[in-house]
């Protein structure tokens, strides 16, 4: 879908942009639009749902969308008590008047399989809407390494349109106040917006055996093939499907400039299994010379920089989960003002101490166990 912005900012720093999503929720006066995959009971999730629940009060009509999977992965975080106060507050909005939603597919075998939405929005009447990877956690605020951008013009209501599309209730004339505040500005900024939920498509074996299309896949996948000197990637693990995969290996063989940063093992404390099936792709990668890096603290962004002429960021990790089982979104830019503040945050990650380069010989010296742990677990990568 073609779109536009009278204005983008980037918001690579994390204060930053927590300081953003506060004076949204604080100025708001009308109405607010959040959707996350999880909210977790710490100073920023508890944090950000006490400014709602006073917003609540004061006359903002608060739209609050969470993933059903995605917070029942984020309560292994949280102690029992921690998870009872996050009901709680989650029952204090509601209570105020607040829309407070799970989304959770129709099948039972995609809620089983892991099925949802993993699209990060917020929005209010004012005009402006952050758009990103960021969860509302710690995590992304204090330790990994996430991107989003405040935007304004007709590009808000693209998004809020699309808040329907991951589950969301939206009111019509809060779409018209938008377009009323998006006409005092010029849109001169030309965007994409790529989204796709496959849980709409599947029939009743879910994700089991589909070979539909997702259109955030193909896209991606036709720029990585058009791409003629260099490709520039950030993902939480870097465990594509098989189309992105086989572009991003080809497009290094014919001498285009190919770099994946994604997170070290122990940026997950709780598991290391979405790492372990990361590096099953290791040896291809690195044999067609894919530059591999791991960010210690973790690298939470979604970007697609290529040739720094096209760029694409949002919310789909490299993963079979983003193709074929969450609802996933991209904003896509050929601006400079978009391109180059992406090509500045590569150039970071490269000199950056905690970003380690994934070398032939560091693979070799894994630990036998760990060669082994990979080898046992490969198989089941598509479900990591």
């Amino acid at each position: 879908m073609v779109t536009s912005a009278s204005a983008l900012l980037p918001l690579w720093n994390r204060a930053d942009e927590w300081a953003r999503r506060l004076a949204m929720v604080r100025d708001a006066r009308s109405f607010l639009y959040l959707s996350t995959y999880y909210v977790e009971h710490d100073p920023y999730g508890a944090g950000l749902l006490t400014e709602l629940i006073a917003a609540q009060r004061r006359g903002v009509a608060v739209n609050l969308l969470i993933d059903g999977f995605g917070q029942r992965l984020g309560g292994v975080l949280m102690s029992r008590e921690e998870r009872a106060s996050l009901a709680a507050m989650l029952d204090d909005l509601r209570g105020a008047g607040a829309v407070v939603a799970t989304y959770q597919p129709v099948r039972a075998v995609q809620r089983w399989l892991g099925g949802g939405q993993h699209v990060k929005i917020q929005l209010s009447e004012a005009g402006e809407a952050l758009f990103g990877s960021s969860n509302l956690s710690r995590s992304s605020f204090e330790g990994w390494n996430e991107y989003a951008v405040a935007l304004r013009g007709p590009v808000v209501r693209t998004l809020l349109e699309s808040y329907r599309e991951i589950g969301g209730a939206v009111v019509e004339s809060h779409l018209r106040d938008l377009d009323e505040v998006a006409e005092a500005g010029a849109a001169d900024h030309r965007l994409e917006y790529w989204l796709c939920n496959p849980n709409h498509a599947q029939g009743p074996a879910g994700p089991l055996g589909w070979r539909g299309r997702n259109v955030v896949t193909d896209v991606l996948v036709e720029q990585l093939s058009a791409a003629r000197r260099s490709i520039a990637i950030t993902s939480f693990y870097f465990k594509p499907v098989e189309s992105l995969l086989a572009a991003l290996v080809d497009a290094a063989r014919r001498g285009v400039h190919v770099e994946v940063h994604h997170s070290h093992r122990e940026a997950l404390p709780a598991t290391d299994l979405a790492w372990i099936a990361a590096a099953t792709h290791y040896n291809r990668l690195l044999e067609a010379g894919v530059h591999v890096y791991e960010n210690r603290r973790g690298e939470h962004s979604k970007i697609v920089l290529v040739d720094d002429a096209w760029v694409a960021f949002g919310s789909y990790n490299f993963e079979h989960a983003a193709h074929d089982r969450l609802a996933e979104a991209m904003l896509v830019s050929r601006d400079a003002r978009a391109t180059q503040p992406a090509a500045a945050i590569f150039g970071q990650l490269r000199r950056h101490p905690d970003n380690a380069r994934v070398t032939p010989h560091s693979v070799a010296s894994w630990p036998a166990r760990l060669k082994a742990r990979r080898w046992l677990y490969g198989g089941f990568r598509r479900w990591m």
